[in-house]
């Protein structure tokens, strides 16, 4: 950096203040004055803001500010105002059985609000805003159910999951056939077949249908049956309605024949208490799909 002496710029007319960079000469702009006194007001600002409010930490605690104000406090007293106006509807949620609030359109339409937030918050990652499911999720919104769509299928759903570490959790899953050696790629392919020509889906060229009916009877119909319904006791979709969890394409069915199928849904007994597991019952029974 040059220092020269200070002169007046020849194309702005404006005074220079004497410095030099390159070649560049700085010019003489100060920066507005009410610019200057908001900037000056803001640090006011922040000193009084560290002196009213928490602001500052210390060794093992913070500065609890003049006003003694905290917002986990204030989220606090929400909460409790919040339970308090809830309070006589959620005793009667709580008092009632899972038929009975379906049956009241008061308590279900307190029941379809809250059982909406509760989704939001702890469904909605997997299963959609909407509930309608992705890929190893299920669709929420159709009559499609694994494990049953009456109430009190869809509340033992939510209270002890699928798989989960939950003592009452529903279990069952598909064995990995080709990684466990279970079954050969070749059986494989001929049960994929036979799957895909139960749906009304298409099958390979020279597909061997008859040696995957074999492989089916022997291995896959004490789950799903010798029809391919499925079975709700333990999860085992129906093969034959073209709704595919996963996806009905042949590779996707090979896939999992090869690896095994047993996705996990956790158990929301221990985080969610009765009254919003039942409004959440409620919810996802009315969305569409609900089974009486």
């Amino acid at each position: 950096m040059a220092q020269h002496k200070s002169e007046v710029d020849a194309i702005t007319g404006v005074e220079t203040t004497g410095h030099e960079w390159d070649g560049i000469r700085e010019l003489n702009n100060p920066l507005p004055r009410w610019w200057l006194w908001l900037f000056y007001l803001t640090i006011i600002w922040s000193i009084g803001y560290w002196i009213v409010y928490p602001a500052w930490p210390l060794l093992t605690t913070y500065t609890q500010g003049a006003f003694g104000w905290n917002s986990r406090a204030a989220l606090r007293e929400d909460l409790a105002a919040l339970h308090t106006k809830r309070a006589a509807m959620s005793d009667r949620i709580a008092a009632s059985s899972l038929e009975q609030i379906l049956g009241d359109q008061q308590m279900l339409d307190f029941a379809r609000a809250q059982g909406r937030t509760a989704f939001a918050d702890n469904c909605a990652p997997c299963h959609g805003a909407g509930g309608g499911g992705a890929k190893g999720y299920p669709n929420l919104n159709d009559d499609d159910w694994l494990w049953g769509g009456k109430l009190d299928d869809i509340a033992l759903t939510i209270r002890h999951g699928i798989r989960s570490t939950d003592d009452k959790t529903r279990q069952g899953s598909m064995p990995a056939f080709g990684r466990d050696k279970l079954l050969s790629r070749q059986d494989i392919e001929n049960v994929t077949d036979y799957v895909l020509a139960q749906a009304g889906l298409p099958t390979a060229q020279g597909a061997d249908l008859a040696k995957g009916k074999k492989i089916f009877a022997d291995n896959c119909v004490a789950c799903h049956g010798d029809a391919g319904k499925g079975n709700r006791e333990i999860g085992a979709p129906d093969l034959t309605d073209q709704i595919w969890l996963y996806g009905p394409d042949r590779n996707t069915i090979i896939e999992g024949l090869i690896n095994g199928r047993g996705a996990v849904m956790p158990a929301w007994a221990p985080r969610l208490d009765d009254t919003t597991i039942k409004s959440l019952t409620v919810y996802v029974h009315t969305l569409g799909g609900g089974q009486k």
